[in-house]
């Protein structure tokens, strides 16, 4: 049988693991402790094992490997000196600290976070999104409420589960994580807006559970913009005469200067913000009013609202990871397993989104993770195929048409 026009000498698992540089990968483990006493599962064997499990969605450590054991001959490929039993990947998740891997992935997005951004495909795009950072949060839910503290009422039957909140924040013109935080679902998402954290001139969206004046008053003091959605619930003054300004895509915007007050122990805390209300159709069609806060009293309210649709873009991230590496099953019940769990699902998204924007042939970040997922351990070119994966088909009918052609 004739081989494949795409053939490569390599596994697709191999060209993505050229992403990353396994001596950084062991320095960084080196540094945090992750090598004392290890013999043969270092942190490199244990990141191309994870990584493996997590982009073949296994679900359990028994699952890995026979998984493994199914694609032995192709170990020379990956690197593995050493064939890891259950008891040894468990103990590594176990012992291993999972901030190693939060500085592998930190590390594999400063190295390629240039080709994340591209002038040629933001051409036209307006000048704040470069400065633009979305900051969101999602909830993981675990088999136990031991390990994370879970949030909600306890129910009358049965045990409550835990969970853990993934604190997150992107550029919006890299549309992957450039930042991460860990807490039990329990925790708010306001202790996660940190205003030391942000400089001069940035400019930041959030949704309406980080709201919190003095934060926001420091977010002004130190020349921050943010934009937000306002609760229904807030008590505020209004300030200045309320002013409309007509805009192409919404119509007439209502534009509101306010200032809040809350009364603390400490201190009287002022806040003083512009409030932008549009009108906005649902999926159905209905008619909804939507008030936006901000510090900034300079951009057009048709900028402020285009900047609060943007912060949609993280939701869309997280659809992504969950459907693509679903976190229903762990492969340990510590904290520190769960925590590594979650960083290489963060890893492998990275790569395979590197692939998305270096291929020419526009794809679907889905059905690229499942073509992944199913060539795997395929000696096929990555870029090759995907950019045109019919080379093979034609090549063949064109034989077949020669032949037809001879005879």
């Amino acid at each position: 049988m004739n081989k494949s026009t795409h053939f490569i000498g390599q596994p697709l698992y191999v060209q993505l693991l050229n992403y990353f540089n396994r001596d950084k990968i062991l320095s960084l483990s080196q540094a945090q402790g992750g090598e004392h006493y290890i013999k043969k599962f270092d942190a490199w064997h244990h990141l191309v094992v994870m990584l493996y499990a997590v982009m073949m969605r296994l679900d359990s450590l028994r699952e890995i490997k026979a998984s493994l054991f199914a694609n032995v001959n192709r170990f020379n490929h990956l690197g593995l000196k050493h064939f890891p039993c259950r008891s040894t990947l468990s103990d590594a998740n176990k012992r291993r600290d999972s901030e190693i891997f939060g500085s592998i992935y930190m590390n594999l997005y400063e190295k390629y976070r240039h080709e994340l951004y591209s002038d040629s495909r933001n051409c036209g795009q307006p000048k704040w999104l470069k400065n633009l950072k979305i900051i969101d949060s999602t909830t993981i839910s675990l088999f136990s409420n031991l390990v994370f503290k879970g949030v909600g009422r306890n129910p009358k039957t049965g045990k409550k589960k835990g969970g853990i909140k993934v604190h997150t924040e992107i550029f919006a013109n890299e549309n992957v994580p450039s930042d991460i935080k860990f807490t039990s679902a329990a925790s708010h998402d306001q202790f996660a807006l940190i205003p030391e954290r942000y400089a001069n001139e940035e400019l930041i969206a959030f949704d309406r559970a980080y709201i919190n004046y003095e934060k926001f008053s420091e977010l002004t003091q130190r020349g921050v913009i943010y934009v937000t959605k306002m609760k229904s619930n807030l008590s505020f003054e209004r300030i200045a005469d309320t002013d409309y300004e007509m805009t192409t895509d919404y119509g007439a915007v209502r534009v509101e200067t306010i200032i809040f007050h809350k009364h603390t122990k400490e201190k009287d805390i002022y806040h003083k913000a512009r409030k932008v209300t549009y009108q906005d159709k649902t999926k159905k069609g209905k008619i909804r009013f939507i008030s936006l806060l901000t510090n900034d009293f300079q951009m057009s309210a048709e900028d402020i609202i285009a900047i609060y649709k943007r912060r949609w873009q993280i939701e869309t991230l997280f659809k992504q990871i969950k459907q693509n590496f679903p976190l229903r099953y762990f492969y340990g019940e510590s904290a520190n397993a769960i925590k590594i769990q979650i960083w290489i699902t963060l890893i492998a998204n990275l790569p395979i989104t590197l692939v998305k924007n270096k291929i020419r042939r526009s794809r679907g970040f889905l059905g690229l993770a499942t073509m992944i997922r199913i060539l795997l351990m395929s000696y096929v070119s990555i870029q090759g195929f995907f950019e045109y994966p019919h080379r093979d088909w034609e090549s063949r009918i064109a034989i077949i048409r020669f032949l037809f052609y001879i005879f």
